[in-house]
């Protein structure tokens, strides 16, 4: 097996390259957004009449669509006082397949914000860790929880059960306007963001000012090409079912079937309902209309499902209701543009396998949450977007983690004729397996609890060292050398593109960037 001082020079060299690629790659992208600023005309509107402020002008924050991020998000605002006027196109229950899956680490984030009784009265279900199944075997993996009060716990839900009471409880506030209503553009003079054009749910086109609008229009987001560089990669797609009155292998926990070609999701949303999401690699799936996808189901997914549940499992694709959902990664890229902001998805997603997006966004809303407290007034824009630039550093611990993770995972859980991707494949199976700090501390990681990309790195490649390690004993043949040796660069391969769109100096040494030192501006009269 390697020993840790080769292990831990081959990690440094590596770094070191990617963070010299990581310094190019943003010297292209600064080369490259002027242009992409100016192919944003169509979303957004250059105002020329003078007429910015007026209107709306009692309004501190527009907040652009009330899902997850922007709910949260209005309530929290609006508790510090601030008054928001919330836009969203659709004000009915959503109906969604993913976003059903709140980690531990995102269920924290909602206690900080107040926001933890919109769990309740939804038949939420409490979920305590992961249970994989791989080729007949399986293993459970819980959250270290030990630590915490006994109701700190994954949640899963219906999405659209919990949005609404979000959305319900920011209307509370008497200080939140939210409003039915599409937003068509931002509202730009001077290369600051004014407000936004929107039109009402009778038709009529409206305008509305405040000193920020902030863009929280999910993953199909029509205005972030103007406040960002949108690098928008789609793997495959979740096909979504619900299995209905039948027990899961373990309660209380997400199941994770390393399936060919791609993994298998099963988790409880409610006490009668298990909710079961297969990956589909690439972006067109078998047609659900002609019957192709109930087929697939059947043939395919169905002999791999635990038995346990085999029965439900063919019941719901027998009853219909196949629902299609494409997933999405985008790293956060944004266009530091004076008076707007991105948040959730509409600013970075995810692979959705790791269920990390509402604790991504729910971790990005205390940052902000925290940088905004201190400001009484937010009328000096130029000023403001200089100081909110430390929000791009300090939200990517997180965000980072848990971006990285589960890109990474998806790459490594997917099926590959290649010899040295099962053997990673295998090992992960088997390290998740061994207990102690081998799952809890990925597990740690995923759940949004332990917040270091330098634990996600070496515990990926300790992954990658015990496949090496099981390889080479008990004769280190050279055809068992070489697959070693392509395990570790395949490995490499996997994660350090993601981390290099990440950002090396922001991820790992974020007290090199100046704006993380940035101090909020004095406050002066308007």
């Amino acid at each position: 097996m390697m020993d840790q001082s080769m292990f831990g020079w081959i990690l440094a060299s590596v770094l070191g390259l990617v963070a010299i690629y990581s310094l190019v790659a943003k010297k292209k992208r600064a080369g490259v957004s002027s242009e992409a600023r100016s192919e944003c005309v169509e979303s957004v509107t250059t105002t020329t009449n003078g007429e910015c402020g007026s209107g709306n002008g009692d309004v501190d924050v527009i907040i652009v669509g009330a899902g997850v991020a922007g709910a949260a998000l209005a309530h929290t605002l609006a508790k510090d006082g601030r008054r928001v006027h919330v836009i969203e196109r659709d004000l009915t229950e959503p109906d969604r397949i993913v976003g059903e899956l709140l980690q531990p680490g995102g269920y924290l984030k909602l206690i900080e914000l107040g926001l933890e009784d919109c769990v309740k009265g939804i038949d939420a279900q409490q979920v305590f860790g992961y249970a994989l199944f791989k080729d007949g075997k399986n293993t459970r993996i819980s959250y270290p929880l030990e630590k915490f009060h006994s109701d700190v716990s994954g949640r899963s839900f219906h999405n659209g059960r919990f949005i609404q009471r979000m959305r319900e409880k920011a209307a509370t506030l008497p200080n939140v306007q939210l409003e039915q209503g599409t937003v068509t553009s931002l509202l730009e003079e001077n290369g600051t963001i004014k407000g936004v054009q929107y039109k009402t749910k009778d038709g009529k086109v409206l305008t509305a000012y405040a000193p920020l609008t902030i863009v929280c229009d999910g993953c199909f987001s029509n205005l972030r090409r103007s406040l960002c560089n949108p690098q928008v990669d789609s793997p495959s797609c979740f096909v979504g079912l619900v299995l209905e009155n039948c027990e899961l292998p373990y309660a209380n926990h997400g199941h994770v079937i390393l399936a060919d070609p791609s993994p298998i999701l099963f988790y409880p949303i409610s006490s009668t309902e298990v909710r079961s999401l297969v990956d589909v690699p690439g972006q067109k799936v078998p047609s659900i209309a002609n019957g192709e996808m109930a087929n697939y189901l059947k043939t395919v997914v169905a002999p791999q499902v635990p038995p346990e549940i085999h029965d439900a499992f063919v019941a719901a694709v027998e009853r219909g209701n196949i629902r299609t959902m494409p997933n999405r990664s985008m790293p956060a890229a944004p266009h530091p543009t004076p008076g707007a902001l991105l948040m959730g998805d509409a600013f970075n997603m995810r692979h959705p396998l790791t269920g990390g997006g509402m604790t991504v966004a729910l971790s990005d809303i205390v940052v902000l949450r925290d940088l905004l407290k201190p400001l009484r007034d937010l009328h000096d824009a130029p000023t403001l977007c200089k100081y909110l630039e430390s929000f791009y550093t300090l939200r990517k611990p997180v965000a980072s983690t848990i971006n990285t993770l589960a890109g990474a995972l998806y790459k490594v859980f997917c099926a590959s004729p290649d010899r040295a991707r099962k053997e990673m494949r295998e090992a992960c199976f088997d390290y998740l397996s061994l207990g102690g700090v081998f799952s809890t501390g990925p597990v740690s990681l995923l759940s949004g609890l332990n917040p270091r990309p330098l634990s996600l790195v070496l515990h990926f490649f300790a992954v990658a060292v015990f496949g090496v390690g099981r390889l080479l004993v008990p004769f280190p043949s050279p055809s068992r050398i070489w697959i070693g040796a392509r395990l570790i660069s395949g490995a490499s391969g996997i994660i350090f593109p993601i981390i290099k769109a990440e950002g090396v100096r922001q991820m790992f040494f974020p007290a090199t960037v100046p704006a993380y030192y940035r101090a909020p501006p004095v406050n002066r009269d308007h």
